[in-house]
């Protein structure tokens, strides 16, 4: 049995989300304050892992419900909005049907999935109504605290709320609930799932006390709770029962003369008893409070405490350690164990390095099946959802893994067209499927085809095209390291010129994207619309800075100045995305007609400029930047070696930037640099500095919100 959908209902910023869980592991991936630790938060407060609900787990758009019941006295308690958890369990009917037996809806059936509905809800409106009241009672007419700020008083919620169980079935399409009864319902629940959490906050030390763990206390936890059985103690005791009596003896030698002087106060009693120290260990306790872990270098015989190691292999232990103790926990259940076990670990990347958190991944798998293993249950196995911001742990996960929290308006908000960021939408990798934006034309003997057959081989054709795309996307993200998936916007970029440019650029015309977290990709025109797809569905805000590219019209593999009418365009981006081809209809598109994807991107590219009087046309980025910064290139403070003092007209100039940005000894990446380290103002590319506004106000009014993550 394995969880393997969620859905999650009016939680913080979980407003109403669903995502899918996988066999073995699910990675949680998104920005900064996008959902990730509320959905496990959620989790937590449903299986009782401490901490109760309060007022403020609602997500926010449900707090007027809260006040608009107390000011109706009309109004019925069970328009007071709930808390909800859905769970859905995939089942083998031959084996696991007498552990959900109560939640199937019909049992002539054979299910391959059972659900159940978690509710945390009012169960007592009339008594939560009149408290309020007495406690707060109205002032010519007013009350004098909202009914939100009343139960947001330490556990006043939990008077009047609780969570109440329901079986699910899917009939005709929806979802149907069958109320249980309440212990019935948590017996079921806790016979089925077991939850357990490795925290973000491990605070690894090798101090004792506060909120610091030593790995000797997560040792001697493990050896209690897994290790400490009759069978296997024996000779754990033996061996301590032994030093018991030594240190009992040696006790005796030491303290007799402060148990002499003591006995001549009196104690303990007048009935002639003494005072005798005894060791009392036992192996637990032994191994807790009396022992050290050592790093041992068996080369040369030397050990090292665990203080002197770093926080990133302790944190690793760690980790380790506690995944391996819940898991055989779990599986050395005797009787009444739960069908199935899910582990949530945050943020695994604390204090590791960048390789270790590649391999990351794998050595849970390692540790999961060497457990199993040594308790002979070799195909039992945890699933474990890991949320990460780490970009380095999502290179070495499957994309199907992968589960995107993205940020997105509340619904209320945006019937109410109030722009916000407020509320989660998880979004499933599994699903993503590019847009086919060409297909391979079909040769005369295809076209030749019956028309069963040519549908076929399209069909095959875009199906081919779909697992190239996707193919490519992956490689690409793995070979980047790209943070796409915590980032706010992204920007896709020609080459290494804007990369390296690209921050002077920003700070200079649009100073607001300093604060965002932007990740920028190193595309080139050839590949820029194989990546609006993944953007596109991941909802993430874009702008795409590439170069016109112009060819000549009747020689498509011949470039051309860009001034040149009628000319070409052989950038793949261009063509893809604005659906245009030549030179003059990308020039007389207006900014408007540059957004697409419903405006969440914009495409720039080089415009003509006004320079000097004259209209020039940059084919590039280097042609772009030398017009716009014309004096620059003509006077003293030339920042690269390009002498213009011979040109004088139009003509001239352009005709020199063009051979000169052509030239095969003109070396792009020293240019930047040179351009980045001048010390003289530059002015940004026009085109350039239009997307990057464009960008800084479309992120402008976009607001992380204010619930917990």
């Amino acid at each position: 049995m394995k969880v393997s959908q969620v859905s999650i209902r009016n939680f913080r910023r979980l407003e109403d989300v669903q995502f899918s869980l996988e066999e073995d592991h699910t990675v949680f991936v998104g920005p900064n304050n996008s959902g990730k630790t509320s959905a496990v938060s959620a989790f937590r407060l449903f299986f009782d892992h401490g901490g109760e609900f309060t007022i403020n787990d609602f997500t926010v758009s449900c707090l007027g419900e809260f006040n608009k019941f107390a000011l109706e006295s009309d109004l019925k308690a069970d328009v007071l909005p709930a808390i909800e958890m859905d769970l859905w369990l995939s089942i083998d009917p031959e084996i696991e049907y007498g552990k959900v037996f109560s939640l199937l809806p019909d049992v002539s059936t054979d299910y391959d999935k059972v659900g159940i509905r978690l509710r945390y809800c009012i169960s007592d409106g009339d008594h939560l109504r009149e408290d309020y009241s007495t406690t707060h009672p109205a002032v010519e007419g007013k009350p004098q605290k909202s009914l939100v700020e009343y139960l947001r008083i330490s556990s006043r919620l939990s008077r009047y709320f609780s969570i109440r169980y329901y079986a699910l079935a899917i009939q005709d399409d929806s979802i149907q609930q069958i109320e249980i009864d309440s212990k019935e319902g948590k017996r079921i629940l806790n016979s089925l799932v077991r939850v357990d959490f490795i925290d973000a906050q491990r605070s690894i030390h090798d101090q004792e006390g506060g909120r610091y763990n030593r790995l000797s206390t997560a040792f001697a936890t493990y050896y209690k709770s897994n290790l400490e059985k009759p069978d296997e103690n024996e000779e754990a005791n033996k061996v301590i029962d032994e030093n018991n009596s030594r240190l009992t003896a040696h006790y005796e030698a030491h303290f007799k003369p402060l148990l002499d002087v003591i006995s001549k106060l009196g104690v303990p009693s007048a009935h002639e008893r003494k005072l005798r120290l005894v060791s009392s260990m036992s192996p637990q306790e032994a191994l807790q409070g009396n022992t050290e872990l050592f790093y041992v270098d068996d080369f040369l015989k030397h050990e090292l405490p665990e203080a002197y190691n770093g926080l990133g292999f302790k944190n690793l232990i760690y980790m380790a350690i506690q995944l391996n103790h819940y898991h055989a926990q779990w599986l050395s259940e005797e009787s009444g164990r739960e069908s199935c076990q899910l582990i949530f670990i945050e943020e695994p990347e604390v204090h590791l390095h960048a390789q270790v958190q590649q391999v990351f991944i794998a050595n849970i798998s390692k540790i999961l099946r060497e457990t199993a293993s040594m308790l002979g249950m070799e195909n039992v196995a945890p699933q474990l959802a890991i949320s990460t911001h780490s970009s380095h742990i999502v290179d070495a996960v499957e994309f199907d893994k992968i589960r995107y929290f993205r940020r997105c308006p509340l619904k209320s908000l945006a019937a109410a067209g109030i722009a916000g960021l407020s509320a989660t939408q998880v979004l499933n990798l599994q699903d993503f499927r590019p847009l086919l934006t060409t297909t391979k034309s079909l040769s005369k003997k295809e076209e030749q085809l019956g028309a069963d057959e040519k549908e076929k081989l399209i069909a095959e054709l875009k199906e081919k095209q779909l697992r190239e795309t996707i193919d490519f996307l992956k490689k690409y993200l793995k070979l980047t390291h790209c943070d796409l998936f915590f980032a706010d916007a992204a920007i896709l970029v020609e080459g290494t010129v804007e990369k390296l440019l690209l921050p002077q650029m920003i700070g200079a015309c649009a100073s607001g994207l300093t604060n965002r977290y932007l990740t920028i990709l190193e595309v080139g025109g050839a590949y820029a619309h194989k990546l609006s797809s993944l953007l596109g569905f991941l909802g993430i805000p874009y702008l795409v800075i590439t170069d016109i590219d112009t060819v000549d019209a009747a020689d498509g593999r011949k470039a051309c100045r860009a001034d040149k009418a009628g000319a070409h365009t052989s950038n793949a981006a261009l063509k893809t995305l604005l659906s245009k081809t030549t030179r003059d209809e990308l020039v007389a598109l207006k900014p408007g007609e540059q957004l697409i994807q419903d405006g969440q991107c914009f495409v720039t590219f080089q415009k003509p400029v006004e320079v000097e009087g004259e209209e020039m046309h940059g084919r590039t980025l280097e042609e772009a930047f030398i017009y716009e910064n014309l004096p620059l290139f003509k006077g003293d403070d030339n920042p690269i070696d390009l002498d213009l003092s011979g040109a004088t007209t139009r003509e001239q100039i352009m005709e020199k930037v063009y051979e000169e940005a052509r030239d095969q000894n003109f070396k792009k990446a020293e240019f930047a640099l040179a351009v980045a380290s001048s010390k003289v103002v530059w002015t940004t590319p026009s085109y350039i500095a239009e997307g990057l506004r464009w960008l800084d106000a479309r992120l402008s009014p976009q607001t992380a919100g204010t619930e917990a993550d």
